[in-house]
């Protein structure tokens, strides 16, 4: 039975199970463990949403290209949010802090989004500082210089990848650097 108030809400632009799969390689790729033992990024909660929100970026910026990529954008966008909810709520983060943490959570995505988003046009070197600052808690320029890299691979190969194929997400991201390469 069709209920009859559907042409009120919003169509859905990609399916849920499209985003579950999306947002599922964001976290896999996060989670990498080269990330971790290879290039200093620290194995702690801060450093996982530090690198999940890496991951998020270098999609988002891929999508603003593509005709129809803002409502996926904005799709993937709340279900990032969901997940922090939901995980604060398993680490027993209480029902009136969830907000205040929530927004904290929300100003870190939005700046880390424009220092990235100016680092990158300005070349390896500045996103390298950026990394440093923001997911390495400002030591490890070696190891930050190589995310840098890894960063501009992956957002390279983001580019060449179809639009159709974002939309459906149907790609993957690339190999990250495997371990005991150098850059």
């Amino acid at each position: 039975m069709l209920w009859p108030f559907n042409h009120f809400r919003k169509p859905r632009l990609a399916p849920a199970g499209t985003i579950e799969a999306i947002y599922g390689m964001i976290v896999t790729q996060a989670r990498e463990p080269i990330f971790y033992r290879e290039l200093g990024v620290p194995d702690t909660v801060n450093g996982r949403f530090d690198l999940l929100l890496l991951h998020l970026w270098l999609l988002l910026r891929r999508l603003r290209t593509v005709q129809g990529g803002a409502g996926l954008s904005q799709a993937l966008f709340d279900r990032f949010c969901e997940d922090m909810d939901d995980n604060l709520r398993e680490m027993g983060v209480g029902d009136q802090t969830v907000p205040k943490r929530m927004r904290a959570f929300g100003e870190a995505f939005y700046g880390r989004v424009q220092a990235y988003d100016q680092a990158i046009d300005k070349g390896t070197e500045a996103l390298a500082q950026a990394i440093c600052k923001n997911i390495l808690n400002g030591a490890g320029m070696d190891h930050a210089q190589r995310l840098a890299v890894y960063a501009e691979a992956a957002n390279a190969d983001l580019a060449r990848t179809g639009d159709p194929a974002l939309l459906l997400g149907s790609f993957k991201f690339p190999a990250q650097l495997r371990e005991g390469e150098t850059s």
